[in-house]
C-alpha cells in the first residue's frame, strides 16, 4: 500500500468513528471561505501602496512615474514567477504551498514598512521589495485553483471560484478606508505593518485548517466525500480501496507540460486574461489617484468613491460564479463559461468608455465602479475552465493563464499614467476599452467541453 493510500484509510477510520460530523456541514465551504480571506489579504498587501502612495511619493521624493515603476515591479515579479508557481501548487499541493506563499509575502510586506526614510537609492530598495512580494503572491491562485479541483465538484466550481476571487474586491475594497485611517492617524508604515502581520496570521490558520486531499481530511464525513468525487456513499470503500491498489499516484500525476501547450485555448485564454490584467489594474493602481488628482476629490471622499469598484467586483465575482454554474448545468460548459465571460467584457468596454465621458466626480465613479463590476463577472470562468480543461494539472495551466494577466497589469501599472500625461485619462480608459472587446473575442476561441485527457502510462493498469 502507497504512503498516500496508508495516511487517507487512517484519516477514513477517524471519520467513520467520530459521531460529530453532520450532514449538513461542508468542510470545503469552509476551506472555500478561508481561500476568500487569503485572497483578500494578499489583495490588501499588493495594493496598500496604492493608497499609501501620495505620503510615500513624498517621503521618499518619487512622482507618479516612478512610482508606476515599483507598482510595475510588484507584478513583474508575480508574473515571471506564475509558472515556477503552478509547478509547486501541483507538486507540493495547495495546502504547503499556500502556507509558505502567505508568510513570505507578510515577510516582504514588514521590510516596506522597516525601510528607512534616509536610505540611498530608495527607488531600487522599494522596486526589488515589490519584486520579491510578486514572486510571493505568484502562489496564490494557482495554489487556489488547485484546490478546487482536488475538493470541488464540476456543478460548484464556478461559484467557489466566484468565492475566492470575491476576496479580490473585498480586500480592495477595505483597502482604502482601513488604510487611509491607519495612515491618518499612525503613518504609512503602520499601514503595512498591519498588512504584514495579518498575512503571516492567515497563512497559519491554512495550514491548520487545510489538507490536499478531502480524502486526507479528518473531518470530512462519507457524504461530502461521495458529493466531491460525484459517487453514491455506498462506494466511497471502493474508492479506499482504489487508493490502496496506488490510484491515487495515477490521480496525482499531471498532465504533461505538451499537452498543455498544444492547445489553442490556452493562448486564447492567455490573451483574454492579459486583457483584463490590463483593465483590473488600472482599478488597482490608479483609480484611487485618479479619483483625488483628475476629479478633484479631496483624501476622504478619493477613499469613500475607492470603495466602489471593489464592492461592485466583489458581488459581480459571487454573480458570475454562481451564474456560469446555473448555465453551465442547463446548457453546457461554453455558454456558461464562455459565453457568460465574453458578454461581461463587452458590456465592460461600454462602461469604461461612458464613466470616463462622464461630467460629475460622482457620476464618473459610479459608471466606472459598474465597470468593474461586469469586468469581474467574467473572472470566475477564467479559472473555473482551467480547471475544466486541465483537472488535476489545473494549477500549472492557470498559472500560465495568469502570467498573461499579471503581464497585462505591469503594463498598464506604467503605461496608464503615461497615456494620461500626454492625450488624457479619457485615452487611458478607451485603450482599456478596447482590451475589453479583445478579451470577448478571445472566449469564442475557448472549449472548455473538450478537456484534456490524462494518459496512462506503462503499469498503470487503467
Amino acid at each position: 500500500m502507497s504512503h498516500a493510500g496508508l495516511r487517507a484509510l487512517r484519516q477514513q477510520e477517524k471519520r467513520a468513528s467520530n459521531p460529530r460530523h453532520r450532514s449538513w456541514f461542508r468542510v470545503r465551504y469552509l476551506l472555500a471561505f478561508w481561500l476568500f480571506v487569503l485572497s483578500g489579504v494578499a489583495f490588501l498587501d499588493r495594493t496598500n501602496i496604492a493608497i499609501a502612495g501620495l505620503q510615500l511619493g513624498r517621503e521618499y521624493g518619487l512622482g507618479n512615474q516612478k512610482l508606476g515603476g515599483v507598482f510595475s515591479a510588484f507584478l513583474l515579479g508575480y508574473a515571471i514567477f506564475q509558472v515556477p508557481a503552478g509547478w509547486l501548487a501541483t507538486r507540493w499541493g495547495p495546502r504547503r504551498a499556500l502556507t509558505l506563499g502567505a508568510i513570505w509575502w507578510g515577510l516582504t510586506t514588514a521590510c516596506t514598512a522597516a525601510l528607512p526614510s534616509t536610505v540611498a537609492y530608495a527607488m531600487s530598495w522599494l522596486i526589488g521589495i515589490r519584486f520579491l512580494l510578486g514572486a510571493g503572491e505568484a502562489i496564490v491562485y494557482p495554489a487556489a485553483n488547485q484546490f478546487v479541483a482536488q475538493w470541488v465538484p464540476f456543478r460548484e466550481r464556478g461559484f467557489i471560484n466566484g468565492l475566492i476571487f470575491a476576496g479580490v474586491g473585498a480586500g480592495s475594497g477595505l483597502t482604502p478606508p482601513l488604510l487611509n485611517w491607519l495612515i491618518t492617524h499612525y503613518g504609512w508604515r503602520a499601514a503595512f505593518w498591519f498588512s504584514a502581520w495579518l498575512g503571516i496570521a492567515v497563512g497559519i490558520a491554512w495550514w491548520f485548517m487545510a489538507r490536499d486531499l478531502p480524502e486526507e481530511h479528518p473531518s470530512v464525513p462519507d457524504e461530502e466525500l461521495a458529493e466531491i468525487r460525484d459517487v453514491p456513499v455506498r462506494q466511497i470503500r471502493k474508492l479506499q480501496k482504489a487508493m490502496e491498489a496506488s490510484q491515487i499516484a495515477i490521480a496525482r500525476r499531471p498532465i504533461s507540460g505538451i499537452k498543455l501547450f498544444q492547445r489553442r485555448d490556452l493562448l486564447a485564454l492567455m490573451l483574454g486574461y492579459f486583457s483584463f490584467g490590463y483593465i483590473a489594474w488600472i482599478f488597482f493602481s490608479w483609480f484611487f489617484l485618479y479619483m483625488a488628482q483628475v476629479r478633484g476629490l479631496d483624501l476622504k471622499a478619493s477613499a469613500v468613491f475607492a470603495m466602489l469598484p471593489f464592492l461592485s467586483m466583489t458581488i459581480c465575482c459571487l454573480a458570475g460564479g454562481a451564474l456560469s454554474d446555473w448555465i453551465s448545468i442547463r446548457w453546457g460548459l461554453r455558454a456558461g463559461r464562455c459565453g457568460l465571460a465574453a458578454f461581461a467584457l463587452g458590456l465592460t468596454a461600454v462602461f469604461l468608455v461612458l464613466g470616463s465621458q462622464a461630467r460629475s466626480a460622482g457620476a464618473a465613479g459610479m459608471i466606472l465602479a459598474a465597470g468593474a463590476g461586469a469586468l469581474y463577472l467574467s473572472q470566475s470562468s477564467f479559472w473555473s475552465v482551467s480547471v475544466d480543461l486541465a483537472g488535476r494539472s489545473s494549477g500549472l495551466f492557470s498559472s500560465i493563464v495568469n502570467m498573461g494577466g499579471q503581464i497585462g497589469g505591469a503594463v498598464t501599472a506604467s503605461l496608464t499614467p503615461w497615456i494620461a500625461q500626454r492625450a488624457g485619462w479619457a485615452s487611458s480608459f478607451g485603450l482599456a476599452a478596447f482590451f475589453a472587446v479583445t478579451a470577448a473575442v478571445c472566449w469564442l476561441f475557448v472549449h472548455p467541453e473538450q478537456p484534456l485527457q490524462l494518459e496512462p502510462s506503462p503499469g498503470d493498469g487503467v
